[in-house]
């Protein structure tokens, strides 16, 4: 006889935990299924785990500084400090200085956007941002360019005009602790996980989801399945026969993030995350006193869309150009002979932004499209899926009528239709892991 349950999550990363935890809390039987041993150990891991408030939008800003919150409280999230015999994950609070550039209009938009969520920030001049940074050189280089660019490293004739530190960011230095955390909490609200197992059929019967089928011939019932599988996500569509009918789709997208060591007069202790579309490179301190160097996607980079059951884990020249780059910025940071850091993939949408949303397949629902920008996001991301769901087991047509979320911290009510399957590309979006 083939085993029941409320619900099938397809993918154990940090957003299908965090959906699991929220059903479970409703009162529903929940197991989550992953093809690799442990919970958050595919794409997830490789996140760089930045918790920010700004994104392009209002509603994607909302739900960004929202999600500060969580971190800040996480054993509250958790409902206990002494749910993990791991122990929980910190969240370092340093905040995020962003440079104002062309690119990003000098942080004109964003600002209004914090603005009005009331999220806190400090403008910084130049003489600030060294007394921060000392390292740090406040010369522009604009556009981004690659090494083998003649202009590369040639400085324009005016500086930047400063920055921006956003108070409410930071990062977590264990993304897969964290993905662990949750887990622990949802399997104390009932959550069931199964470890490789590979689902290769979403079974159907009258016209709507009834279960899945894994690769070990094994049959398990369920009246929904959630796709958060992650770089796997159009596969697991595919597998759905759902993705004809979507407006905006998935893609999975390598990427390589570098880890060098921190240069003279570079102090972790007060260094913070940093954002600079003047030379295309995000940073954050790391553990072992390194820099974590991971790219904006700036025009001149080429986007190397793969399968993610078959792509080159190598390091490659884009891990020297991404060091390169940010030599500019920190001159005396020096270039490895041997390369350190993290090959991984995105799940990435056409406009960047996730898709939070139940599917044309009865049963069938969607949290996919989240790699890169959204592991900040997920505790929350659990929550409006969960209530997706549930109002739409209920009778809720999610396309007619989108549900209206809350975020209780921050006082603010979104439309999930912002995240809709069917909504046309957003040209608010920042076409980049920014989002």
């Amino acid at each position: 006889m083939a085993r029941h349950y409320d619900a099938i999550i397809i993918g154990a990363g940090i957003i299908g935990c965090a959906t699991s935890l929220a059903l479970g809390r409703k009162g529903w039987k929940v197991l989550n299924l992953d093809r690799l041993p442990a919970a958050g150990y595919g794409s997830t891991s490789g996140s760089c785990a930045i918790i920010r408030p700004y994104y392009s939008t209002l509603d994607g800003s909302a739900m960004a500084y929202e999600s500060h919150f969580y971190w800040n409280n996480w054993a509250d999230y958790l409902g206990g400090d002494d749910i993990d015999e791991r122990g929980l994950i910190e969240y370092h609070n340093v905040g995020s200085l962003v440079m104002k550039t062309e690119a990003n209009d000098y942080l004109r938009p964003t600002m209004a956007l914090m603005d009005q969520l009331d999220s806190p920030y400090s403008e910084f001049t130049p003489e600030q941002i060294r007394e921060k940074l000392p390292v740090w050189n406040t010369e522009s280089f604009y556009p981004v360019k690659r090494p083998d660019d003649p202009e590369f490293g040639v400085a324009n004739d005016e500086p930047l005009p400063g920055a921006v530190l956003f108070h409410a960011a930071g990062y977590i230095s264990d993304p897969q602790l964290a993905t662990h955390n949750i887990m622990r909490a949802a399997e104390i609200a009932g959550g069931e996980f199964q470890y490789n197992a590979q689902v290769v059929e979403i079974r159907r019967a009258d016209g709507r989801v009834c279960g899945v089928i894994l690769e070990s011939g094994e049959s398990i019932d369920a009246p929904v399945v959630l796709n958060a599988a992650g770089p796997h996500s159009s596969k697991v569509n595919q597998m759905a026969d759902v993705e004809k009918s979507m407006q905006v789709k998935t893609r999975a997208l390598r990427q390589e993030v570098a880890h060098v060591p921190l240069p003279d007069g570079y102090r972790r202790e007060t260094a913070c995350v940093t954002s600079d579309s003047d030379i295309g490179l995000y940073t954050r301190p790391e553990q072992g006193d390194a820099l974590l160097i991971g790219s904006e996607d700036p025009p001149c980079d080429p986007h190397e869309w793969v399968d993610p059951d078959d792509y080159n884990k190598d390091f490659t020249e884009q891990w020297r150009v991404q060091v390169l780059r940010t030599c500019q910025r920190v001159p005396n940071l020096g270039v490895p002979n041997q390369m350190r850091g993290v090959v991984d993939l995105y799940d990435v949408t056409d406009d960047w932004i996730p898709i939070y949303d139940h599917s044309d397949l009865p049963g069938f629902y969607l949290a996919i499209g989240t790699s890169g920008n959204q592991f900040k996001n997920a505790p929350i991301a659990g929550e409006l899926m969960a209530d997706i769901i549930e109002a739409t087991q209920k009778g809720n047509d999610q396309d007619a009528n989108p549900i209206d979320f809350h975020l209780k911290y921050i006082d603010h009510t979104f439309s999930s239709g912002f995240y809709s399957r069917l909504r046309e590309v957003n040209q608010d979006s920042s076409f980049s892991v920014l989002g």
